[in-house]
């Protein structure tokens, strides 16, 4: 598949844009299909070679051709489709596609989310509702920025995949002077580690937004890979070494960094902004807000201790004071 590979890239966000730079700097860019919603955008693209809502910086070197908002069109011509809207809108995006055009095709999935009401992480509701089997499914996670990418600052990525055969097909296509990966068996961990980064993430957004400093801030991610640990262990039992960059690296970069969305929409929540005025003035998806909910559902089957996540969910659903919630997580943490 590697000589022959056409991937379709679904979604027009910032991550989306990234991912089709990295693909068309290492891959023939005739072989890349993207596919965004919005029909001014995808004229936009096809005529100035920049998504203008996005990472504008970077020129795309795809096809013209080849950009479109026909979902179906791009499903019939790829063999290997990655998937990178957000988790809340991946149902009602893929509500008209016929299941049938997924038959043999291989689904990488760049969504660190999970989709709501199914309660589900993307690589498992693919498996469910398309029947795609977890040997065709790849997850990419890892502490990587789109927008150090449109820099071409050095990034690593994570490839994930039962069958690491395809893992390391993907992780070819994908790498780059700028972007090293590496490979990993461990769907259900990767994927799950990379929900619960971004619930971490307004956590710390909320403490600084509050005005807790840096010493506390290191005591809280401290907390959070614990919990990650736990959690992802009780779900998926395997020998995984939770330090990696795909599980503890990636929690730091998206708990500390300024280009974080989830830190962002977190801090204007401990400033007092209510979750909708967070999310219009961001005007961009902070999957976390989504994520700590379906958490919240899945994990009273599992019963796992985890406070950092409680009380983010206390703040965001139950309307809690910010303030008084991390002064108590405060005293649970060590």
């Amino acid at each position: 598949m590697e000589q022959t590979a056409k991937i379709g890239v679904i979604g027009g966000g910032s991550w989306a844009t990234a991912i089709v730079k990295m693909l068309s700097d290492n891959f023939q860019s005739k072989d890349i299909y993207w596919w965004m919603r919005n029909s001014e955008t995808v004229e936009h693209l096809q005529r100035y070679k920049h998504n203008p809502n996005y990472l504008s910086s970077v020129e795309i070197k795809v096809a013209p051709e080849n950009i479109t908002n026909d979902l179906t069109s791009v499903l019939e011509k790829a063999d290997m489709l990655l998937l990178s809207v957000p988790a809340a809108f991946l149902k009602g995006v893929l509500q008209e596609v016929d299941p049938a055009l997924f038959k043999g095709k291989k689904i990488i999935s760049a969504i660190k989310g999970i989709v709501p009401d199914e309660n589900m992480i993307i690589g498992e509701f693919m498996n469910v509702r398309y029947g795609i089997p977890l040997d065709d499914i790849i997850v990419i996670s890892g502490p990587c920025h789109a927008e150090e990418v449109a820099l071409e600052k050095l990034s690593y990525l994570t490839i994930a995949s039962p069958d690491l055969g395809l893992a390391d097909i993907f992780a070819n296509l994908i790498s780059t002077r700028y972007i090293k990966t590496n490979v990993s068996d461990d769907i259900y961990g990767t994927e799950y580690g990379a929900v619960l980064k971004n619930i971490y993430a307004v956590a710390s957004g909320i403490c600084h937004g509050v005005g807790y400093g840096d010493n506390f801030q290191a005591v809280l991610i401290s907390n959070a890979i614990r919990e990650i640990e736990a959690f992802v262990a009780a779900v998926h039992p395997i020998d995984r070494d939770i330090k990696e960059s795909a599980y503890l690296g990636d929690l730091l970069v998206t708990a500390y960094s300024q280009f974080s969305r989830n830190r962002t929409f977190g801090n204007m929540i401990g400033k007092g902004y209510t979750v909708k005025s967070a999310q219009l003035e961001m005007n961009m998806i902070a999957e976390g807000y989504y994520a700590v909910n379906s958490l919240h559902q899945i994990n009273k089957n599992y019963k796992v201790h985890m406070p950092i996540c409680r009380a983010v969910y206390a703040i965001l659903y139950e309307k809690h004071s910010p303030h008084i919630e991390m002064r108590l997580l405060s005293e649970q943490l060590s």
